[in-house]
């Protein structure tokens, strides 16, 4: 199944399901979930409802009419993984991985929707682009097991860690509002293929940027939950990222960013600096050193 949330003529967010059978069609399940916290689509997941069951029930729209959400638009947490591919811990001359750095919180209010425009706070900072395989909790998990932990996961998404470079604590850099572009819909495990056949890209004005296999994380996503449930409970419709590869590159005003991996549908962003003004922290010329230049994508493979 694929997953997505839209805003009706309102303004309000519903929770759908692509039909499919019908390409272009989707069912409108939000008067159909029971009542609790959240977003329709945090009430959904949680639910743990039957969802074939209700499709029959739920009136069907035209997907060109809509206008689509992050699937998951209020999430209790976002925690991502830092320097999870080797490559890329080169490319950033960093001495330690995850091994060394656990995770990071990235702020719930960063999380924007396909479509979106990532704004540029700064015109004095660098900001560069993260593709990353995200995935998104379905039933709580505190303590888990690396065995049982894809068994918490409701559905797989494509995510953006926007990210401005310098000495600030990767939760501040990371964190501005739009810096966490997730989407355009959220598929169930058993519609896309093992973890480890994944492919990742992402183009920056069309060019191939980044390029990874998901089997070369340094932590497996299994690990990734089991960890990071053992330090939080993690709540259905938390998003837990798997890191970004070699291929982070400096972006600028007016530029179109796309990430696709394998299974799951492209998401794209524009990138705009309107309103920027001059950072008011000391950072820059601090912390983990980008690239001066972009990584060829054919020395990846």
């Amino acid at each position: 199944m694929r997953y997505l949330s839209f805003r009706d003529t309102t303004g309000a967010i519903r929770a759908g399901v692509l039909d499919p059978d019908a390409p272009g069609k989707v069912h409108d399940v939000t008067d159909l979930l029971p009542p609790g916290e959240g977003s329709p689509m945090r009430r959904l997941i949680a639910a743990g409802l039957d969802i074939g069951e209700i499709l029959g029930r739920a009136p069907v729209l035209d997907s060109g009419g809509i206008t689509v959400t992050a699937p998951v638009p209020d999430p209790t947490k976002v925690v991502a993984a830092p320097v999870n591919y080797r490559n890329h811990q080169s490319e950033m001359q960093q001495a330690s991985h995850i091994d060394s750095l656990g995770v990071f919180l990235k702020a719930p209010s960063s999380v924007a929707g396909p479509g979106a425009v990532v704004t540029l706070p700064y015109h004095d900072r660098r900001f560069d682009q993260e593709g990353e395989f995200a995935a998104v909790i379905g039933k709580t998990a505190r303590h888990v097991s690396e065995v049982d932990a894809l068994d918490h996961v409701f559905g797989y998404t494509c995510l953006l860690d926007m990210t401005m470079r310098g000495g600030e604590d990767r939760s501040v850099r990371k964190s501005f509002d739009t810096f966490t572009p997730t989407g355009p819909t959220l598929v169930s495990p058993a519609d896309v293929p093992p973890i480890d056949e994944l492919e990742l890209h992402l183009w920056v004005n069309g060019a191939l940027r980044q390029r990874a296999d998901l089997k070369d994380l340094i932590w497996s996503l299994p690990k990734l939950i089991a960890y990071v449930s053992s330090v939080m409970t993690l709540n259905p419709g938390d998003i837990v990222t798997t890191g970004t590869p070699e291929g982070v590159g400096e972006v600028y005003d007016g530029d179109r960013i796309e990430v696709e991996v394998t299974g799951l549908d492209r998401l794209a962003v524009t990138v705009s600096n309107a309103g920027a003004v001059a950072c008011p922290t000391l950072g820059a010329g601090h912390g983990p050193k980008p690239p001066a230049e972009l990584t060829p994508v054919a020395e990846r493979g």
